[in-house]
Protein backbone atom coordinates (compact mmCIF):
# COMPACT_ATOMS: atom_id res chain seq x y z
CA UNK A 1 0.00 0.00 0.00
CA UNK A 2 1.04 3.48 -0.73
CA UNK A 3 0.43 6.76 0.93
CA UNK A 4 0.95 9.12 -2.40
CA UNK A 5 -1.69 9.82 -4.22
CA UNK A 6 -2.89 7.84 -7.56
CA UNK A 7 -4.04 10.69 -10.20
CA UNK A 8 -7.80 9.17 -12.11
CA UNK A 9 -7.87 10.69 -15.71
CA UNK A 10 -11.78 10.31 -16.64
CA UNK A 11 -12.57 10.49 -20.23
CA UNK A 12 -15.62 8.67 -22.01
CA UNK A 13 -15.78 6.03 -18.88
CA UNK A 14 -17.86 8.73 -17.01
CA UNK A 15 -19.28 6.32 -14.32
CA UNK A 16 -18.31 4.71 -11.20
CA UNK A 17 -19.17 1.47 -11.47
CA UNK A 18 -17.66 -1.08 -13.80
CA UNK A 19 -14.96 1.27 -14.25
CA UNK A 20 -12.02 -0.41 -14.24
CA UNK A 21 -9.17 2.10 -13.76
CA UNK A 22 -11.24 3.70 -10.60
CA UNK A 23 -11.33 0.22 -9.01
CA UNK A 24 -8.22 -0.24 -9.57
CA UNK A 25 -6.82 2.81 -7.84
CA UNK A 26 -9.38 2.89 -5.17
CA UNK A 27 -7.47 -1.07 -4.75
CA UNK A 28 -3.90 0.23 -5.05
CA UNK A 29 -4.09 1.80 -1.75
CA UNK A 30 -3.67 5.63 -1.34
CA UNK A 31 -5.88 9.30 -2.01
CA UNK A 32 -7.52 9.29 -5.48
CA UNK A 33 -7.93 12.46 -7.12
CA UNK A 34 -10.37 12.55 -10.17
CA UNK A 35 -9.44 14.84 -13.10
CA UNK A 36 -11.11 15.34 -16.00
CA UNK A 37 -9.30 17.44 -18.80
CA UNK A 38 -11.12 19.13 -21.83
CA UNK A 39 -8.05 18.47 -24.11
CA UNK A 40 -9.92 19.43 -27.64
CA UNK A 41 -6.22 20.08 -29.27
CA UNK A 42 -5.31 16.55 -28.13
CA UNK A 43 -8.64 14.91 -29.90
CA UNK A 44 -7.68 16.02 -33.43
CA UNK A 45 -9.92 16.87 -36.01
CA UNK A 46 -12.59 15.30 -33.72
CA UNK A 47 -13.29 17.37 -30.87
CA UNK A 48 -16.86 16.87 -28.94
CA UNK A 49 -18.59 19.21 -31.11
CA UNK A 50 -22.39 21.22 -30.73
CA UNK A 51 -24.70 18.43 -29.19
CA UNK A 52 -22.29 15.85 -28.16
CA UNK A 53 -21.32 18.76 -25.73
CA UNK A 54 -24.18 19.54 -24.40
CA UNK A 55 -24.54 16.08 -23.47
CA UNK A 56 -20.68 16.23 -21.80
CA UNK A 57 -21.37 19.10 -19.39
CA UNK A 58 -24.36 17.17 -17.85
CA UNK A 59 -22.31 13.84 -17.63
CA UNK A 60 -19.94 15.76 -15.96
CA UNK A 61 -22.21 17.21 -13.69
CA UNK A 62 -23.47 13.55 -12.52
CA UNK A 63 -20.04 12.28 -12.11
CA UNK A 64 -19.20 15.20 -10.07
CA UNK A 65 -22.22 14.91 -7.93
CA UNK A 66 -21.62 10.44 -7.83
CA UNK A 67 -17.94 11.66 -6.52
CA UNK A 68 -18.77 14.00 -3.99
CA UNK A 69 -21.93 11.76 -3.01
CA UNK A 70 -18.78 9.13 -2.19
CA UNK A 71 -16.55 11.27 -0.08
CA UNK A 72 -14.25 12.54 -3.29
CA UNK A 73 -14.83 15.53 -6.24
CA UNK A 74 -13.84 15.66 -9.42
CA UNK A 75 -10.72 18.51 -10.94
CA UNK A 76 -11.72 19.56 -14.11
CA UNK A 77 -9.22 21.49 -16.19
CA UNK A 78 -8.80 22.59 -19.65
CA UNK A 79 -5.22 21.98 -21.90
CA UNK A 80 -3.16 19.87 -23.56
CA UNK A 81 -3.52 16.06 -21.38
CA UNK A 82 0.25 15.77 -20.84
CA UNK A 83 0.94 19.44 -19.38
CA UNK A 84 -1.78 18.83 -16.77
CA UNK A 85 -1.28 15.91 -15.79
CA UNK A 86 2.25 16.77 -15.45
CA UNK A 87 1.59 19.63 -13.18
CA UNK A 88 -0.71 17.71 -10.95
CA UNK A 89 1.85 15.57 -10.24
CA UNK A 90 3.97 17.89 -9.23
CA UNK A 91 1.92 20.04 -6.80
CA UNK A 92 -0.13 16.74 -5.32
CA UNK A 93 3.33 14.09 -4.99
CA UNK A 94 0.99 11.48 -6.85
CA UNK A 95 3.13 8.47 -7.86
CA UNK A 96 0.65 6.89 -10.92
CA UNK A 97 -1.96 7.89 -13.47
CA UNK A 98 -4.73 5.43 -14.27
CA UNK A 99 -7.58 5.59 -17.00
CA UNK A 100 -9.20 3.76 -19.67
CA UNK A 101 -8.59 2.98 -22.95
CA UNK A 102 -10.05 4.67 -26.08
CA UNK A 103 -9.39 3.99 -29.59
CA UNK A 104 -9.59 6.75 -31.87
CA UNK A 105 -6.09 7.20 -33.60
CA UNK A 106 -5.87 10.90 -31.85
CA UNK A 107 -6.28 9.28 -28.59
CA UNK A 108 -3.78 6.42 -29.05
CA UNK A 109 -1.39 9.09 -30.06
CA UNK A 110 -1.89 11.22 -27.20
CA UNK A 111 -1.93 7.92 -24.86
CA UNK A 112 1.37 6.80 -26.70
CA UNK A 113 3.28 9.90 -25.46
CA UNK A 114 1.48 10.84 -21.80
CA UNK A 115 2.67 6.67 -20.82
CA UNK A 116 6.16 6.89 -22.40
CA UNK A 117 7.09 10.73 -20.79
CA UNK A 118 5.65 9.56 -17.72
CA UNK A 119 7.72 6.35 -17.43
CA UNK A 120 10.57 7.91 -18.24
CA UNK A 121 9.83 10.20 -15.28
CA UNK A 122 9.33 7.78 -12.73
CA UNK A 123 5.68 7.47 -13.19
CA UNK A 124 3.31 4.67 -12.96
CA UNK A 125 0.83 5.50 -16.29
CA UNK A 126 -1.43 2.77 -16.86
CA UNK A 127 -4.44 2.38 -18.72
CA UNK A 128 -7.31 -0.81 -19.01
CA UNK A 129 -10.68 -1.47 -21.05
CA UNK A 130 -13.72 -0.71 -19.42
CA UNK A 131 -15.15 0.55 -23.27
CA UNK A 132 -15.14 -2.18 -25.17
CA UNK A 133 -16.02 -6.36 -24.55
CA UNK A 134 -13.44 -6.94 -26.79
CA UNK A 135 -10.21 -4.81 -27.59
CA UNK A 136 -9.40 -4.13 -30.96
CA UNK A 137 -5.84 -5.60 -30.88
CA UNK A 138 -6.75 -8.89 -29.77
CA UNK A 139 -8.90 -10.21 -32.59
CA UNK A 140 -7.81 -11.60 -35.79
CA UNK A 141 -8.89 -13.43 -38.23
CA UNK A 142 -7.19 -16.92 -39.32
CA UNK A 143 -4.56 -14.91 -41.35
CA UNK A 144 -3.93 -12.94 -38.50
CA UNK A 145 -5.42 -9.97 -40.25
CA UNK A 146 -8.39 -7.63 -38.75
CA UNK A 147 -11.97 -8.56 -39.84
CA UNK A 148 -13.39 -6.51 -42.51
CA UNK A 149 -16.76 -8.42 -42.89
CA UNK A 150 -19.22 -8.36 -39.34
CA UNK A 151 -20.65 -11.54 -39.71
CA UNK A 152 -17.52 -13.79 -39.24
CA UNK A 153 -16.39 -11.38 -36.75
CA UNK A 154 -18.88 -11.78 -34.58
CA UNK A 155 -18.90 -15.58 -34.69
CA UNK A 156 -15.43 -14.98 -33.67
CA UNK A 157 -16.17 -12.94 -30.94
CA UNK A 158 -19.02 -14.97 -29.36
CA UNK A 159 -16.48 -18.00 -29.02
CA UNK A 160 -14.86 -15.73 -26.57
CA UNK A 161 -15.36 -15.33 -22.90
CA UNK A 162 -16.83 -11.55 -21.78
CA UNK A 163 -15.29 -9.93 -18.08
CA UNK A 164 -18.36 -9.42 -16.06
CA UNK A 165 -18.48 -5.83 -14.76
CA UNK A 166 -16.16 -4.44 -12.34
CA UNK A 167 -17.68 -3.62 -8.87
CA UNK A 168 -16.91 -0.80 -7.00
CA UNK A 169 -16.36 -1.35 -3.46
CA UNK A 170 -19.07 0.67 -1.18
CA UNK A 171 -18.23 3.47 0.96
CA UNK A 172 -15.88 6.64 0.95
CA UNK A 173 -13.59 7.09 -2.10
CA UNK A 174 -10.30 7.79 -0.85
CA UNK A 175 -8.99 11.32 -0.42
CA UNK A 176 -6.20 13.84 -0.71
CA UNK A 177 -5.67 15.49 2.59
CA UNK A 178 -5.72 18.90 0.60
CA UNK A 179 -7.50 18.92 -2.84
CA UNK A 180 -5.66 20.26 -5.89
CA UNK A 181 -7.71 23.57 -7.40
CA UNK A 182 -9.35 22.96 -10.33
CA UNK A 183 -11.25 25.35 -13.16
CA UNK A 184 -15.56 25.35 -12.56
CA UNK A 185 -17.09 23.01 -15.29
CA UNK A 186 -18.93 26.36 -16.49
CA UNK A 187 -15.05 27.30 -17.59
CA UNK A 188 -15.88 25.01 -20.13
CA UNK A 189 -18.22 26.40 -22.29
CA UNK A 190 -19.84 23.41 -23.20
CA UNK A 191 -23.48 24.23 -23.25
CA UNK A 192 -24.34 25.57 -26.71
CA UNK A 193 -26.24 28.94 -27.25
CA UNK A 194 -28.21 27.56 -29.92
CA UNK A 195 -31.96 27.26 -29.31
CA UNK A 196 -31.80 23.50 -30.59
CA UNK A 197 -30.38 22.27 -27.10
CA UNK A 198 -33.32 23.70 -25.47
CA UNK A 199 -35.72 20.40 -25.90
CA UNK A 200 -32.31 18.00 -25.33
CA UNK A 201 -33.29 17.95 -21.45
CA UNK A 202 -37.20 17.16 -22.05
CA UNK A 203 -35.73 13.84 -23.90
CA UNK A 204 -32.56 12.73 -22.51
CA UNK A 205 -31.09 12.56 -18.77
CA UNK A 206 -27.58 11.94 -19.17
CA UNK A 207 -25.24 10.58 -16.19
CA UNK A 208 -24.78 7.15 -14.61
CA UNK A 209 -28.33 7.46 -13.38
CA UNK A 210 -29.91 7.56 -16.10
CA UNK A 211 -27.76 5.00 -18.11
CA UNK A 212 -29.10 2.55 -15.57
CA UNK A 213 -32.72 3.47 -15.40
CA UNK A 214 -32.53 3.03 -19.51
CA UNK A 215 -31.07 -0.19 -19.53
CA UNK A 216 -33.76 -1.56 -16.50
CA UNK A 217 -36.53 0.15 -18.67
CA UNK A 218 -35.47 -1.53 -22.22
CA UNK A 219 -34.28 -5.08 -20.47
CA UNK A 220 -37.91 -4.94 -18.83
CA UNK A 221 -40.17 -3.84 -21.62
CA UNK A 222 -39.01 -3.66 -25.05
CA UNK A 223 -35.85 -6.04 -25.83
CA UNK A 224 -38.38 -9.14 -26.06
CA UNK A 225 -39.80 -7.70 -29.28
CA UNK A 226 -36.48 -5.87 -30.26
CA UNK A 227 -35.49 -8.14 -33.81
CA UNK A 228 -39.41 -6.74 -34.41
CA UNK A 229 -39.76 -3.15 -33.10
CA UNK A 230 -36.06 -2.06 -33.76
CA UNK A 231 -37.22 -1.05 -37.76
CA UNK A 232 -40.22 0.99 -36.48
CA UNK A 233 -39.31 4.84 -36.20
CA UNK A 234 -42.64 5.69 -33.84
CA UNK A 235 -42.42 2.70 -31.48
CA UNK A 236 -39.88 2.94 -28.62
CA UNK A 237 -38.16 -0.49 -29.62
CA UNK A 238 -34.68 0.26 -28.98
CA UNK A 239 -32.52 0.82 -26.33
CA UNK A 240 -31.86 4.67 -26.82
CA UNK A 241 -28.43 3.75 -24.98
CA UNK A 242 -25.93 4.70 -27.86
CA UNK A 243 -25.26 8.42 -26.50
CA UNK A 244 -24.95 6.88 -22.77
CA UNK A 245 -22.45 3.87 -23.97
CA UNK A 246 -20.40 6.74 -25.85
CA UNK A 247 -19.85 8.70 -22.91
CA UNK A 248 -19.20 5.82 -20.79
CA UNK A 249 -21.91 6.12 -18.52
CA UNK A 250 -22.93 2.64 -18.92
CA UNK A 251 -20.47 0.16 -20.40
CA UNK A 252 -20.92 -3.03 -22.69
CA UNK A 253 -20.31 -5.22 -19.97
CA UNK A 254 -22.74 -4.23 -17.89
CA UNK A 255 -25.04 -4.23 -20.86
CA UNK A 256 -24.16 -8.02 -21.66
CA UNK A 257 -24.80 -8.92 -18.09
CA UNK A 258 -28.13 -7.55 -17.78
CA UNK A 259 -28.56 -9.62 -20.89
CA UNK A 260 -27.59 -12.86 -19.14
CA UNK A 261 -29.63 -11.70 -16.08
CA UNK A 262 -32.69 -12.11 -18.36
CA UNK A 263 -31.54 -15.92 -19.11
CA UNK A 264 -31.57 -17.13 -15.34
CA UNK A 265 -35.22 -18.22 -15.46
CA UNK A 266 -34.67 -20.30 -19.15
CA UNK A 267 -31.47 -20.96 -18.70
CA UNK A 268 -30.74 -19.96 -22.85
CA UNK A 269 -28.28 -17.18 -23.68
CA UNK A 270 -29.64 -15.26 -25.54
CA UNK A 271 -32.55 -15.45 -23.68
CA UNK A 272 -34.72 -14.71 -27.11
CA UNK A 273 -34.16 -13.89 -30.72
CA UNK A 274 -35.22 -9.81 -29.49
CA UNK A 275 -31.94 -10.08 -26.58
CA UNK A 276 -29.75 -12.09 -29.70
CA UNK A 277 -30.48 -9.12 -32.04
CA UNK A 278 -29.74 -6.88 -29.70
CA UNK A 279 -26.16 -8.10 -28.82
CA UNK A 280 -25.72 -7.99 -32.58
CA UNK A 281 -25.95 -4.38 -32.29
CA UNK A 282 -23.67 -4.30 -29.45
CA UNK A 283 -21.30 -6.56 -32.18
CA UNK A 284 -21.46 -3.66 -34.54
CA UNK A 285 -20.46 -1.42 -31.91
CA UNK A 286 -17.48 -3.66 -31.12
CA UNK A 287 -16.72 -3.75 -34.68
CA UNK A 288 -16.61 0.00 -35.40
CA UNK A 289 -13.72 0.01 -32.72
CA UNK A 290 -12.41 -2.93 -34.66
CA UNK A 291 -11.90 -1.08 -37.74
CA UNK A 292 -10.84 2.27 -36.31
CA UNK A 293 -8.00 1.03 -34.55
CA UNK A 294 -6.74 -0.79 -37.62
CA UNK A 295 -8.01 1.55 -40.50
CA UNK A 296 -7.51 4.69 -38.26
CA UNK A 297 -7.78 6.75 -41.65
CA UNK A 298 -11.12 6.27 -42.27
CA UNK A 299 -12.54 8.91 -40.78
CA UNK A 300 -11.34 11.36 -43.83
CA UNK A 301 -10.85 8.33 -46.53
CA UNK A 302 -13.07 5.62 -47.74
CA UNK A 303 -11.74 2.05 -46.41
CA UNK A 304 -12.23 0.81 -50.35
CA UNK A 305 -9.80 3.45 -51.84
CA UNK A 306 -11.33 2.98 -55.30
CA UNK A 307 -14.28 5.34 -53.98
CA UNK A 308 -11.72 7.92 -53.57
CA UNK A 309 -11.74 8.76 -57.30
CA UNK A 310 -16.33 8.54 -57.18
CA UNK A 311 -18.44 10.99 -59.10
CA UNK A 312 -19.73 12.62 -56.47
CA UNK A 313 -22.51 15.83 -57.49
CA UNK A 314 -21.64 19.28 -57.64
CA UNK A 315 -23.45 21.23 -55.42
CA UNK A 316 -21.77 25.00 -55.47
CA UNK A 317 -24.55 27.07 -53.60
CA UNK A 318 -24.85 24.24 -51.32
CA UNK A 319 -28.72 24.24 -51.58
CA UNK A 320 -29.00 20.65 -51.53
CA UNK A 321 -27.13 19.84 -48.74
CA UNK A 322 -28.91 22.57 -46.96
CA UNK A 323 -32.48 21.22 -48.11
CA UNK A 324 -31.12 17.88 -46.38
CA UNK A 325 -29.79 18.89 -43.32
CA UNK A 326 -32.80 21.16 -42.12
CA UNK A 327 -35.15 18.22 -43.32
CA UNK A 328 -36.57 20.12 -46.27
CA UNK A 329 -35.76 17.77 -49.02
CA UNK A 330 -39.93 16.86 -50.10
CA UNK A 331 -39.40 13.11 -49.32
CA UNK A 332 -41.30 12.84 -45.76
CA UNK A 333 -39.54 9.89 -44.18
CA UNK A 334 -36.09 11.87 -44.70
CA UNK A 335 -37.77 15.37 -43.81
CA UNK A 336 -38.92 13.25 -40.54
CA UNK A 337 -35.74 12.42 -39.45
CA UNK A 338 -33.48 15.22 -40.05
CA UNK A 339 -36.13 17.16 -38.02
CA UNK A 340 -35.83 14.74 -35.18
CA UNK A 341 -32.34 14.54 -35.47
CA UNK A 342 -32.12 18.93 -35.38
CA UNK A 343 -35.21 19.08 -32.45
CA UNK A 344 -33.08 15.51 -29.92
CA UNK A 345 -29.76 15.30 -30.99
CA UNK A 346 -30.94 11.68 -31.80
CA UNK A 347 -32.09 9.89 -34.39
CA UNK A 348 -33.62 6.32 -34.77
CA UNK A 349 -31.07 3.76 -36.80
CA UNK A 350 -33.13 2.72 -39.64
CA UNK A 351 -34.02 6.61 -40.77
CA UNK A 352 -30.24 7.29 -40.57
CA UNK A 353 -30.04 4.50 -43.08
CA UNK A 354 -32.97 5.83 -44.90
CA UNK A 355 -31.38 9.78 -44.34
CA UNK A 356 -27.99 8.57 -45.38
CA UNK A 357 -28.57 6.93 -48.39
CA UNK A 358 -30.61 9.75 -49.61
CA UNK A 359 -27.67 12.04 -49.59
CA UNK A 360 -24.88 9.80 -51.20
CA UNK A 361 -27.23 8.37 -53.86
CA UNK A 362 -30.28 10.53 -54.18
CA UNK A 363 -28.44 13.70 -53.99
CA UNK A 364 -25.05 11.77 -54.85
CA UNK A 365 -23.52 14.16 -51.52
CA UNK A 366 -19.91 13.26 -50.88
CA UNK A 367 -20.30 10.84 -47.00
CA UNK A 368 -18.21 13.17 -45.48
CA UNK A 369 -20.63 15.85 -45.78
CA UNK A 370 -23.37 13.48 -43.75
CA UNK A 371 -20.52 12.73 -41.44
CA UNK A 372 -19.71 16.07 -40.55
CA UNK A 373 -23.22 17.13 -40.18
CA UNK A 374 -24.37 14.08 -38.00
CA UNK A 375 -20.72 14.57 -35.85
CA UNK A 376 -22.41 17.89 -34.77
CA UNK A 377 -25.94 17.33 -34.09
CA UNK A 378 -26.02 14.31 -32.72
CA UNK A 379 -25.75 13.70 -28.85
CA UNK A 380 -23.76 10.06 -29.22
CA UNK A 381 -21.27 11.62 -32.01
CA UNK A 382 -19.18 8.62 -31.80
CA UNK A 383 -16.36 8.40 -34.49
CA UNK A 384 -16.46 4.80 -35.23
CA UNK A 385 -20.13 4.25 -35.17
CA UNK A 386 -20.01 7.38 -37.33
CA UNK A 387 -17.72 6.58 -40.06
CA UNK A 388 -18.28 2.85 -40.26
CA UNK A 389 -22.25 4.07 -40.59
CA UNK A 390 -21.17 6.29 -43.28
CA UNK A 391 -19.11 4.17 -44.73
CA UNK A 392 -21.73 1.36 -45.02
CA UNK A 393 -24.40 3.71 -46.63
CA UNK A 394 -22.03 5.10 -49.09
CA UNK A 395 -20.51 1.61 -50.09
CA UNK A 396 -16.92 2.46 -49.38
CA UNK A 397 -16.16 0.44 -46.27
CA UNK A 398 -16.26 -2.52 -44.74
CA UNK A 399 -18.53 -4.95 -45.38
CA UNK A 400 -20.54 -2.24 -46.69
CA UNK A 401 -24.13 -2.26 -48.40
CA UNK A 402 -23.06 -1.91 -51.93
CA UNK A 403 -23.28 1.75 -53.71
CA UNK A 404 -25.60 0.42 -55.76
CA UNK A 405 -28.58 -0.63 -53.55
CA UNK A 406 -30.80 2.43 -53.09
CA UNK A 407 -33.24 3.27 -50.82
CA UNK A 408 -36.32 3.87 -52.49
CA UNK A 409 -37.78 6.70 -49.57
CA UNK A 410 -41.52 6.62 -50.56
CA UNK A 411 -41.55 2.37 -50.18
CA UNK A 412 -39.09 2.72 -46.74
CA UNK A 413 -41.75 5.02 -45.47
CA UNK A 414 -44.26 3.61 -46.43
CA UNK A 415 -42.93 0.00 -44.80
CA UNK A 416 -41.63 1.53 -41.47
CA UNK A 417 -43.92 4.06 -40.78
CA UNK A 418 -47.28 2.46 -42.54
CA UNK A 419 -49.59 4.65 -40.53
CA UNK A 420 -47.41 7.68 -40.77
CA UNK A 421 -47.32 8.09 -37.08
CA UNK A 422 -43.60 9.28 -37.19
CA UNK A 423 -43.86 11.79 -40.31
CA UNK A 424 -47.12 13.27 -38.71
CA UNK A 425 -44.90 13.85 -35.36
CA UNK A 426 -41.87 15.70 -36.87
CA UNK A 427 -43.63 16.87 -40.54
CA UNK A 428 -46.81 18.03 -38.78
CA UNK A 429 -48.04 20.16 -41.82
CA UNK A 430 -48.43 16.65 -43.84
CA UNK A 431 -50.25 15.61 -40.55
CA UNK A 432 -54.11 15.59 -42.79
CA UNK A 433 -53.06 13.84 -45.75
CA UNK A 434 -54.10 9.95 -45.43
CA UNK A 435 -51.93 7.47 -45.46
CA UNK A 436 -52.03 6.49 -49.06
CA UNK A 437 -50.43 9.67 -50.13
CA UNK A 438 -48.48 10.57 -46.72
CA UNK A 439 -45.10 9.22 -47.94
CA UNK A 440 -45.13 11.09 -51.39
CA UNK A 441 -47.88 14.19 -51.25
CA UNK A 442 -46.65 15.29 -54.49
CA UNK A 443 -49.04 12.41 -55.59
CA UNK A 444 -52.21 13.42 -54.14
CA UNK A 445 -54.93 14.67 -56.10
CA UNK A 446 -54.70 18.74 -55.47
CA UNK A 447 -58.05 18.91 -54.56
CA UNK A 448 -57.17 16.72 -51.31
CA UNK A 449 -53.88 18.53 -50.85
CA UNK A 450 -55.56 21.64 -50.58
CA UNK A 451 -58.31 20.18 -48.04
CA UNK A 452 -55.36 19.08 -46.06
CA UNK A 453 -53.49 22.37 -46.21
CA UNK A 454 -50.49 21.36 -47.85
CA UNK A 455 -49.81 23.72 -50.90
CA UNK A 456 -45.93 21.70 -52.89
CA UNK A 457 -43.64 24.46 -53.06
CA UNK A 458 -45.14 26.61 -49.96
CA UNK A 459 -45.98 24.81 -46.83
CA UNK A 460 -44.00 21.94 -47.56
CA UNK A 461 -40.99 21.23 -50.15
CA UNK A 462 -41.32 19.45 -53.61
CA UNK A 463 -39.08 16.89 -53.74
CA UNK A 464 -35.67 18.49 -54.45
CA UNK A 465 -34.83 15.05 -57.01
CA UNK A 466 -37.07 12.82 -58.78
CA UNK A 467 -36.06 9.26 -57.30
CA UNK A 468 -36.59 7.87 -60.89
CA UNK A 469 -33.95 10.13 -62.20
CA UNK A 470 -31.31 10.15 -59.44
CA UNK A 471 -31.58 6.62 -58.78
CA UNK A 472 -30.60 6.29 -62.52
CA UNK A 473 -28.24 8.77 -62.48
CA UNK A 474 -26.20 7.36 -59.40
CA UNK A 475 -26.04 3.83 -60.96
CA UNK A 476 -24.31 5.70 -63.75
CA UNK A 477 -21.80 7.23 -61.73
CA UNK A 478 -21.35 3.70 -59.72
CA UNK A 479 -20.54 2.53 -63.56
CA UNK A 480 -18.13 4.96 -63.76
CA UNK A 481 -16.28 4.05 -61.35
CA UNK A 482 -16.22 0.48 -61.87
CA UNK A 483 -15.28 1.45 -65.74
CA UNK A 484 -12.01 2.76 -63.57
CA UNK A 485 -11.23 -0.29 -61.44
CA UNK A 486 -13.10 -3.33 -63.38
CA UNK A 487 -11.00 -5.29 -60.88
CA UNK A 488 -12.95 -4.68 -57.99
CA UNK A 489 -16.13 -7.05 -57.61
CA UNK A 490 -19.13 -5.84 -56.88
CA UNK A 491 -20.47 -7.12 -54.00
Amino acid sequence: MTTRPIILWFRQDLRLQDNSALAEAVARGGPVIPIYILDDAGEGRWAQSGASRWWLHHSLAALQASLVARGSQLIFAEGGALAILRGLIKSTGASAVYWNRRFEPASIARDSTVKAVLASEGIEAKSFNSSVLFEPHTIANKQGRPFQVFSPYWRHCLTLPVSPPVALRAGPLPAPATWPKGCALTAFELLPSLPWADGFSAVWTPGEEGARRRLKAFAAEAISSYDDARNIPSAAGTSRLSPHLHFGEIGPRQVWAAVQALSRESGVFPPGNGARVYLSEIGWREFSHHLMFHFPSTPERPLRPEFGAFPWAADPAGARLRAWQRGRTGYPIVDAGMRELWATGWMHNRVRMIVASFLVKHLRLNWTHGAAWFWDTLVDADLAANTLGWQWSAGCGADAAPYFRIFAPVLQGEKFDPRGAYVRRWVPELARLPDKFLHAPWTAPASLREYAGVDLGRTYPAPVVDHAEARAEALAAFKQLRAARPDRPEA
